[in-house]
């Protein structure tokens, strides 16, 4: 007999549901499954496969549940019955609470909250077909060391529902990092959408996957080959405990490459920096903190290798065992590989080192060489980022576990091209729900935080806001605005609990009945032309509208004929806003928060819920 992976210890099943079970046996053989005081029983059809439904259950749990195949017997233990919601999406959503840590580590201290469970898809893809089988994946409690593994959104918003309604959450996590929304979305779908055609024919050949599979391992091995045996620092030993530096020069961390010699180096660049250590600081364990590097790293200490990281976006925090350190002088040493970016220690990021209740700050002055020079490293194709290819491996197989409703948080890897994101999306839905198949289940999904230097003129990712406001024509669904706590230099900002806050609040509204809840902050409803102004109203402005702060309204801008947009005056009067320009007397459209980083919109509900980027207009 044959289950499921998502079939076993630690599952949370739908509540007030008929929920199946199922799986695998010989022929017709008999099934029998035992479970809250209750049998039922079943034949396995021709093809071996087999389901049973179990009666709707009341919230709770643990139980057991015995499942019988002749004289073969499963059973699978400590079973809720809760509430069970799909985290979809791309990294922010797969982000785990074990990276947010710098600032939520004291909500996550000392946790137990065994009634809130995930399960973690592996990551799969397939372009023939949706598929029936999980490749793997088990249950985990919000408990101890295994919460730094939830999903960080998740968890928060896990965690707001089960304390107000004290139901056991299930969480499925089913998302991966860098996604496009087509990779979540069905073939024959994007088929009739149009203008994929070709790459999901290419994916279809075996034999082009494996072997491009196979060149990028080649090409990525032989480029590290290359690489190490080139560079000077690794043959020399510059990670060593002690290393003249007198030939070295200055670097001031953290910083960029960019405007200096480094610009173009692909390759490996070595830092060093000595520090001195009082013996109070020596006595146990210590951590470094060494902000966030593009490319890759790794880090010595003393001459030991204490820690390295591949890729450009994780936060470097890597642990010091006892003993390394040592009263007075201490070395760090840091090989920076820039792969195919311009180099950095990203600014604003903690660089420091905390040992025994203290800490050293390492910004300032480092030494650095050159290792080696080398090409650029190509780009290596993601399969799982294709068309198609994780809906048919991570979707298709949980359509038949029941569901409560799905969070998504995606879109980053859409803003190159933003336009038609918001018909990509009501497809998406209704593939999802078509899987399922309970009917429009809530839809709650995050809109894009705010990213990048204040000022940029680049505006796609407010575009993209934009195309993430228009699904909420869709029925059945909720947005999360988020342009409030991003982190200008980090595409995934740690404030998780907010996150996880703001769609609890949509799921309170949508699937648990609390319809007076303010649950959405003020969202663009219409415009009406004043004179020389513009007057807008919205919905969701709960008790009233407020500029955050107090003081001017600001992240408002106007346009006149020319379609030409400048930063307006902007006042609230009553529930709408009155936007204005001294100089244009013929006012068209209005936009607000427009973007990447619109550090300076305030506008707000007495709630303390942001309001969304909007455009009245058209998008050239």
């Amino acid at each position: 007999m044959i289950l499921s992976s998502i079939l076993s210890d630690g599952m949370v099943l739908q509540r007030n549901e008929k929920v199946g079970i199922w799986g695998k046996a010989a022929a017709g053989q008999a099934i029998q499954i035992r479970f809250n005081e209750k049998k039922y029983d079943a034949f396995a059809d021709s093809a071996g496969d087999w389901r049973i439904d179990l009666d709707e259950t009341e919230p709770g749990g643990p139980f057991e549940m015995v499942i019988s195949a002749g004289s073969e017997a499963s059973v699978i233990r400590n079973i809720l019955v809760g509430d069970v919601w799909v985290l979809g999406g791309q990294s922010n959503m797969e982000l785990p609470v074990r990276r947010t840590l710098d600032l939520l580590a004291d909500e996550v201290k000392d946790v137990q909250l065994p009634w809130i469970r995930q399960f973690s898809m592996p990551i799969s893809y397939n372009f023939h077909a949706p598929q029936s089988e999980l490749p793997g994946g088990g249950w985990i409690a919000a408990t101890s060391e295994d919460v730094l593994n939830f999903s960080a959104a998740g968890f928060f918003f896990a965690k707001e529902i089960y304390e107000k309604h004290q139901v056991p959450i299930g969480l499925i996590l089913t998302a991966v990092g860098g996604t496009p929304i087509e990779a979540w979305i069905s073939e024959g779908s994007l088929r009739r959408i149009g203008g994929y055609e070709d790459v999901l024919e290419q994916c279809k050949d075996d034999q082009y996957v494996i072997a491009a599979k196979a060149a990028d391992e080649e090409r990525g091995n032989t480029w590290y080959v290359r690489l190490n045996n080139a560079d000077l620092g690794l043959k020399e030993g510059w990670y060593s405990e002690s290393w003249n530096t007198a030939d070295w020069q200055d670097f001031e961390l953290p910083g960029s490459w960019t405007g200096g010699e480094l610009e173009h180096v692909r390759g490996s660049v070595w830092f060093r920096k000595e520090i001195d250590l009082p013996k109070s600081m020596t006595e146990g364990n210590a951590c470094l903190k060494l902000g966030t590097v593009i490319d890759a790293d790794d880090t010595y200490v003393n001459g030991v290798c204490i820690g390295n990281t591949g890729y450009r976006y994780p936060p470097r925090r890597y642990s010091i065992p006892a003993g390394l350190l040592k009263p007075g002088k201490n070395t760090i040493a840091v090989r920076v590989i820039s792969t195919h970016n311009t180099g950095a220690f990203v600014k604003d990021m903690p660089y420091r080192l905390l040992a025994c209740g203290q800490e050293l700050d390492l910004i300032g002055v480092w030494k650095y060489r050159v290792g080696a020079i080398t090409e650029a490293m190509q780009q290596q194709t993601f399969f799982h980022y294709k068309p198609s290819g994780v809906y048919n491996g991570m979707i298709s197989p949980l359509r038949d576990y029941r569901i409560k409703g799905a969070l998504w948080y995606q879109g980053e890897s859409n803003t190159d091209h933003p336009a038609g994101y918001s018909k990509l999306f009501e497809v998406l839905v209704a593939d999802w729900r078509g899987q399922w198949g309970v009917g429009d289940f809530p839809f709650i999904y995050t809109q894009l935080a705010n990213l990048g230097e204040e000022g940029d003129p680049q505006t796609n990712w407010a575009e993209l806001r934009e195309e993430q406001r228009k699904g909420l024509q869709i029925p059945g669904t909720a947005m999360a605005v988020t342009i409030d706590i991003g982190e200008y230099n980090d595409l995934h900002p740690q404030d998780k609990k907010t996150v996880g806050q703001r769609l609890a609040l949509g799921a309170l509204r949508l699937a648990y009945g609390e319809n007076d809840l303010i649950f959405s902050g003020p969202m663009f409803k219409e415009m009406e032309l004043t004179g020389d102004g513009v007057r807008l109203r919205f919905d969701h402005t709960g008790s009233g509208l407020v500029a955050k702060g107090g003081g001017v309204l600001k992240g408002f801008a106007v346009c006149g004929p020319e379609d030409v947009f400048v930063p307006a005056q902007a006042v609230i009067s009553g529930d709408t806003v009155l936007v204005m320009h001294d100089l244009i007397k013929q006012p068209v459209h209005v936009r607000y928060a427009w973007a990447n980083n619109p550090a300076q919109a305030n506008l707000y509900n007495r709630e303390g819920l942001p309001a969304s980027p909007f455009s009245t207009g058209h998008l050239k």
